[in-house]
């Protein structure tokens, strides 16, 4: 044997050992996320008669809930800002649910207006929503406004799922027992509160550190309206679903992607980061649970302690009221 084939076969054989410990260890990793999942085959709850409203439902987190509801019999609102991408989402529910009750329906989360006009359209629809999934999220590169004058990334994780919820009130609160559930981030601890970043001003913010502060808002806010909404029916809490490796990463630079795609060998896939947004739709003990902050395996924790604070949580409401121009009307 020469020496060339020698030493291919060495370095061959070595990296067929390296694959196949990467491989062995992936699928260790994929067994204990299994294990700390929520049963979701034992949940017997139906949907049936249900209308729910899922944002950012074409892929990921979204898309799997999406699909799950709707195997359960809720008529689904596909609420999507990229028609095209929604359209895909629904065909792939379809042809897994073939009984599937869909909606697909345009709405942009970071503009106040495209969420207006979609309520109106949504309302004439379906007076009733059982359940809304504030799921839409960007990540913090680019840092951009909108024609609004807000932060995109702010505009589409807090500004946006804030309006929405106000203009569902009515709605949420018809359906007589409803729930609201907020898709926070275990990166919303290093963040920190200040309110002027919502229109792109205040402190000085790392690299992708206006979506931690961003996730950070939304679990301050379920709070108060958690508190506002007592004794209504409709109760709102948020979830940390872990580390999932989804379409989110796709804005960011290359070489920040390629190491979550190498990271997705370890972290959760999307049907896995699914588990605890449906545990908070579907099991039935939490019936009545409000103002909770829930972590990726499916228990009542402690967010980071500014989300805690209810002076910050009433003076961030004020000045989003006044963001949103939220009125009487509305």
């Amino acid at each position: 044997m020469s020496l060339w084939s020698l030493l291919s076969t060495l370095i061959l054989g070595r990296g067929s050992v390296l694959l196949l410990l990467v491989y062995l260890f992936r699928l260790s990793v994929r067994l204990w996320h299994r294990t700390q999942l929520w049963d979701l085959q034992h949940c017997s709850t139906d949907l049936t008669g249900k209308t729910a409203v899922v944002t950012g439902a074409n892929s990921g987190i979204g898309r799997v809930v999406s699909q799950e509801l709707a195997r359960r019999g809720a008529r689904v609102i596909l609420a999507c800002r990229n028609r095209k991408r929604g359209q895909q989402a629904l065909a792939e529910i379809q042809a897994a649910c073939k009984d599937a009750c869909l909606l697909l329906w345009d709405v942009d989360m970071s503009s106040m207006a495209s969420i207006r006009s979609f309520v109106r359209l949504l309302l004439q629809e379906c007076p009733e929503i059982h359940l809304l999934v504030n799921n839409a999220a960007v990540c913090g590169i680019p840092t951009t406004l909108t024609p609004e004058g807000l932060d995109l990334t702010f505009a589409t994780n807090y500004v946006g799922p804030f309006l929405l919820t106000n203009l569902l009130q009515g709605a949420l609160q018809r359906a007589g027992s409803a729930r609201v559930i907020n898709i926070s981030s275990a990166w919303q601890t290093h963040g920190y509160f200040d309110e002027e970043h919502l229109t792109g001003a205040g402190g000085p913010l790392t690299f992708n550190q206006n979506y931690y502060c961003s996730k950070l808002l939304l679990t301050s806010i379920t709070g108060e309206f958690a508190r506002r909404l007592q004794g209504t029916g409709v109760t709102v809490n948020s979830v940390e679903p872990g580390y999932v490796y989804t379409d989110i990463m796709r804005q960011l630079p290359w070489y920040f992607r390629f190491s979550f795609w190498i990271s997705s060998f370890f972290i959760k896939d999307p049907i896995e980061g699914a588990n605890p947004v449906l545990y908070l739709s579907l099991a039935k003990e939490l019936d009545g649970v409000s103002g909770k902050y829930f972590s990726s395996s499916c228990v009542i924790t402690s967010p980071p302690e500014a989300a805690q604070d209810p002076q910050m949580a009433q003076s961030l409401w004020n000045t989003s009221v006044k963001l949103a121009n939220l009125n009487k009307t509305d």
